[in-house]
């Protein structure tokens, strides 16, 4: 039997600190740009590199929240931001559109992709799209 992670969000280096020392396995985090979590403060790149450092050196996992519904004047941004997540290595990219989900295995290939609550699946089909 696989043991349960205990994931949290956390919106600043703080929060992913405090939920690391109470016991959490796993953290999400949103970047600056395409994450849902509008009002939680959010990481810059360069937060993002130290908090996955961080992350990784107590033994504990991090993933990246792009979990936004892609517009298509933001894909160019996107595919930059994927492209960046390729080189820093979190342990995990969370999406909820399919265009996000083509894009991040297209240009994030090493990273693992888990579908958000946020995305629509609430049928047979939609669950076959993202498989």
């Amino acid at each position: 039997m696989k043991k349960v992670e205990l994931l949290f969000p956390a919106g600043d280096s703080e929060k992913l600190k405090v939920g690391f020392h109470f016991g959490g396995d796993a953290v999400y985090v949103g970047l600056k740009d395409f994450s849902l979590r509008a009002n939680a403060k959010n990481f810059a790149d360069n937060d993002i590199i130290e908090m996955i450092n961080y992350s990784h050196k107590i033994g504990k996992r991090i993933y990246i929240a792009l979990n936004i519904y892609l517009l298509p004047d933001e894909t160019a941004l996107f595919i930059e931001k994927l492209k960046f997540i390729e080189t820093v290595k979190p342990d995990g990219i969370i999406v909820s559109d399919l265009g996000a989900l083509y894009l991040a295995k297209k240009h994030s290939p090493s990273i693992p992709i888990h579908i958000s609550t946020q995305a629509n699946t609430t049928n047979q089909y939609a669950v076959s799209m993202y498989k």
